[in-house]
């Protein structure tokens, strides 16, 4: 195979049954936005600013050089990927990914201090563990545009996968993120919040069995570690009466405030002055602390000032432990890179 860019957008040349196959990046980025618009070639033609006919017809182009269908078909509409077409489309994502390292390498070196950075995260870390670290960087890096998704543990994971977002910054459900470099930033804890007139305000040595009594606001499964309120109470052999559930702390507070039941937080989504009305009662020993990381894709190239990003969220990730972690093949490495280094806790 020989491998080759020119103005028409030509990548490779394969010679196949003694005659040549071209492929376009324009096709295999066509192939890799149907499959992450679920199939919808009109969808993918919206996003990609281009017309169906035209996806359509590179695909089908695409299809006739390699002697394979990626996508099956009933009538003029896609059904599925075929076992073919995955191998292929993955290919083609990583291939489009190096391009875009490649195009980052220039930026680094030409506009070493403009560009973009795309960070999906929960509410909660963009409420409470995020706005310092936005703020510092925004002051130093006016020419960096900054966006922020927020969304589950679910869409977190897929936008960092399709690069979609830069930095996935997550708690709850690790597994997802298998693919990704996935870096310990720091371990939290969580509060319960009543209302002055509550009996466990003024009751100390609070535990498990004293909160199943009462209703639970708290956050939805899978986010902002949940999981670990579940864990405690099926260890204590109780079962939480869950009233309500949010994904929002700020909401959570203020259906606490209404009366609907005793609220479990991050202790990071307390604030003293704002929540004065409430009491808060420390938790950690009820329940096992949380840990939120910060991840990005295999293989990505890391601009100057997202490496400044990471270690503004997490000072222990200076550039240099980063870049030992990028050269780990898993998580699991990762984390046994960092089971000396002590995190701070929020």
């Amino acid at each position: 195979m020989e491998k080759f860019f020119n103005k028409g957008y030509i990548f490779a040349l394969i010679k196949k049954n003694n005659r040549l196959c071209i492929m376009k990046l324009q096709q295999l980025r066509y192939i890799v936005e149907v499959l992450n618009n679920n199939l919808n070639v009109s969808a993918t033609a919206e996003n990609l600013f281009t017309s169906q006919p035209g996806i359509s017809k590179q695909v089908r182009m695409l299809e006739d050089e390699l002697g394979i269908q990626i996508f099956g078909r009933s009538g003029k509409h896609l059904t599925h990927v075929t076992s073919a077409g995955q191998e292929v489309i993955n290919i083609a994502a990583d291939i489009l990914s190096k391009v875009e390292g490649i195009k980052s390498v220039a930026r680094e070196y030409t506009q070493p201090d403009e560009g973009k950075l795309r960070i999906a995260t929960t509410h909660t870390q963009a409420r409470y563990a995020l706005p310092d670290v936005i703020k510092g960087f925004i002051n130093k890096y006016e020419k960096v545009s900054l966006h922020m998704y927020q969304g589950t543990p679910v869409q977190i994971s897929d936008a960092a996968a399709k690069g979609d977002a830069d930095f996935a910054i997550a708690t709850e459900s690790l597994h997802l993120y298998n693919d990704l470099v996935m870096l310990p930033c720091y371990h939290w804890n969580r509060s319960i919040i009543v209302r002055a007139d509550h009996p466990l305000a003024n009751k100390r040595d609070i535990t498990i069995k004293d909160i199943a009594q009462y209703s639970l606001v708290t956050y939805v499964f899978g986010f902002t570690g949940r999981s670990e309120l579940d864990n405690a109470f099926n260890n204590a052999g109780c079962e939480p009466k869950i009233a309500f559930t949010a994904t929002d702390a700020d909401v959570i507070k203020t259906y606490v405030r209404l009366g609907i039941g005793i609220g479990v937080v991050a202790t990071m989504a307390v604030d003293p002055k704002i929540d004065s009305d409430l009491v808060t009662i420390d938790a950690s020993h009820l329940f096992n602390s949380s840990t939120t990381k910060i991840g990005f894709r295999r293989g990505t190239f890391l601009r100057a000032y997202m490496f400044d990003f990471i270690e503004r969220f997490a000072p222990h990730l200076n550039r240099d432990l980063i870049t030992k972690a990028m050269l780990l093949k898993n998580n699991a490495e990762i984390d046994a890179l960092f089971a000396d280094i002590e995190l701070p806790t929020r």
